[in-house]
C-alpha cells in the first residue's frame, strides 16, 4: 500500500518505520516546509494519508488531501468543534476519514471499560467521579482528545453529570478533568470514583508512542478502498 504522511515529527517518523516494517511504501512526506506537495504527483498516488499535526491545521489538511483524491487517517485532536462540518462534507462529497482520539488498541479497550463502569456507577450516587490525564510538555491541547472521549462517555451514562470542566469542578453536575504536562510522558489517563469509604480507579498508561503508531497503520490498512467516516470501533469491531 502507498502511504503519504502529513506531519513528519516524532509520530510521523515512528509511523513511517512501522509502515515500512509491514511492507508498505511511503510515497510522500508533508510537513510545514513543503505544503505545496499536497498538489504533487507523489501525494496523489497515495492509497491513504496518515495525518498527525496540530488542531488549527487538521481540517484544512483533510480538505487538501480530499481535493487530491486521497483518503485520510488522522489522530489529531482539539478540532472536533468542526466535526459537523467535516461529517457533512464526507456525506455530501463521498470523502473518507478515519479519525480517532487515540489509536492505541489498549486505550480503545479502556474506552469500553470506562463506558461499562459508568453505567454501573450511575446508580452509585455516593461516589464522586473525576479524571486526570498526564502528557508530555509538547502536547498542545488540554484536556487531551482521549480524556474528552472518556469524559463524554461518562456524561452519556451518569445522569448526575452533564458537563466536563478543565480543572476543579465548581458544581455537582460538573465532571472535573485535571490536565498535567510534564517531561516526555506518552499518555496516562485515570478515571476515579471516590466515596467516604473507598476509591475505585481505572487507568491506562502508555509506555511509548509505538502503540499509537501501530494503530494508525492498522487503520490505514482498514481504510483503503472504503468511503465514509470511520473510527476504532469499526476497526476493532466492538
Amino acid at each position: 500500500m502507498k502511504i503519504a504522511l502529513i506531519g513528519y515529527g516524532k509520530m510521523g517518523r515512528i509511523i513511517e518505520r512501522i509502515a515500512l516494517e509491514r511492507g508498505h511504501e511511503i510515497v510522500c512526506r508533508i510537513d510545514v516546509d513543503n505544503q505545496d506537495d499536497f498538489a504533487s504527483e507523489a501525494f496523489r498516488s497515495a492509497d491513504v494519508a496518515i495525518e498527525f499535526t496540530a488542531p488549527q491545521v487538521a481540517v484544512d489538511n483533510y480538505k487538501r488531501a480530499w481535493a487530491a483524491g486521497v483518503p485520510v487517517v488522522s489522530g489529531t485532536t482539539g478540532w472536533t468543534e468542526r466535526m459537523p462540518e467535516v461529517r457533512r462534507e464526507i456525506d455530501e462529497k463521498g470523502y473518507t476519514l478515519f479519525w480517532a482520539s487515540n489509536f492505541s488498541l489498549g486505550v480503545n479497550i479502556f474506552f469500553e471499560l470506562n463506558r461499562h463502569l459508568a453505567k454501573i456507577m450511575n446508580h452509585m450516587t455516593d461516589y464522586e467521579v473525576d479524571m486526570t490525564e498526564i502528557h508530555h510538555v509538547q502536547k498542545l491541547d488540554a484536556p487531551s482528545g482521549t480524556a474528552v472521549t472518556l469524559a463524554e462517555d461518562i456524561l452519556a451514562n451518569i445522569d448526575r453529570k452533564d458537563k466536563w470542566v478543565l480543572g476543579k469542578a465548581g458544581a455537582a453536575n460538573e465532571l472535573s478533568i485535571e490536565a498535567i504536562r510534564e517531561g516526555q510522558v506518552p499518555g496516562t489517563h485515570i478515571v476515579r470514583y471516590d466515596s467516604t469509604v473507598d476509591t475505585l480507579t481505572i487507568s491506562h498508561e502508555a509506555k511509548s508512542r509505538e502503540g499509537f503508531a501501530l494503530g494508525a497503520v492498522l487503520a490505514a490498512e482498514f481504510t483503503r478502498g472504503k468511503q465514509g467516516f470511520f473510527g476504532m470501533k469499526d476497526l476493532l469491531k466492538f
